[in-house]
């Protein structure tokens, strides 16, 4: 049974994967005996710090940072030459790289939109489109069927299922999008032998989610039926499934990862 939850030998590249929900995830591919992680982002000293904890850990394999500006079109780009300059294959790649801007919606700025949009969708577009041709490589095959194919996981957001508390327009938009992108994208290379599947998070501790939580953790606590916030192991499972055998039938999936907020009456 434990080699069918196994992401063992398998190369990973997780963008945002030093912090928070990211460092989660990291964290379980590295735990579950993943070959080589990567970790991508503009902050290189938290890249450094998150993989040297990683590898003095005795995991079997290899943590990896890279610094990029996953905002950029050169960014990704750049980080696309230098993994195919490392690597022959990837296996997964998580979309997890993101930020947030809230303001009252009578100040919402139009540059929020740019900053937003840009690194939560169309850089994602980007990076995965980019990075298709060397997740074909991970099973080599032209054609189905596809026992074990590569996956795409997008790291969304309930608030973009929801109307959240906050006035957060352009962050709320862009999970909204990137859900259904990821829907079209499961489409299309789930042709090519690439799945494709979102994770609809929840509240998890988080720099983007901290002052949230500072100001009303109760309250939020409180909408969740199961009387908690995401811990990192909650989403490091959930990749780890979507990445082994067991989740290789899963295509085009959002997955609600929120403790059950989604269908918490609050009347």
């Amino acid at each position: 049974m434990s080699e069918l939850f196994s992401v063992k030998d398998k190369i990973v590249l997780v963008t945002g994967g030093s912090k928070g929900v990211g460092w989660g995830i990291t964290n379980g591919y590295m735990r579950g005996g993943a070959a080589r992680v990567y970790m991508a982002s503009r902050d290189e000293k938290s890249l450094k710090q998150a993989a040297d904890e990683f590898n003095s850990k005795g995991y079997p394999g290899k943590c990896i940072p890279l610094t990029a500006n996953l905002a950029t079109y050169e960014g990704v780009t750049g980080l696309v030459a230098e993994l195919e300059k490392r690597e022959k294959c990837l296996h997964v790649l998580v979309n997890n790289s993101g930020n947030n801007w809230g303001a009252p919606y009578d100040e919402y700025p139009d540059a929020a939109w740019d900053r937003v949009l840009t690194l939560n969708l169309r850089r994602v577009f980007t990076l995965t489109q980019k990075l298709t041709p060397l997740m074909l490589k991970s099973h080599g095959r032209a054609e189905g069927p596809w026992p074990d194919p590569a996956r795409v996981i997008m790291i969304g957001s309930v608030d973009g299922i929801r109307v959240p508390a906050l006035e957060t327009y352009a962050y709320s938009a862009s999970k909204a999008a990137l859900h259904q992108m990821s829907r079209v994208l499961a489409g299309q290379l789930g042709k090519r032998g690439i799945t494709c599947n979102t994770l609809a998070c929840g509240p998890f501790q988080s720099k983007m989610m901290a002052a949230t939580l500072e100001a009303g953790r109760d309250a939020i606590v409180g909408r969740v039926p199961l009387g908690r916030i995401g811990e990192p192991d909650d989403v490091a499972g959930a990749c780890i499934f979507l990445s082994s055998q067991a989740g290789s039938y899963v295509n085009g999936a959002t997955i609600a990862l929120d403790g059950g907020s989604l269908v918490s009456a609050n009347l």
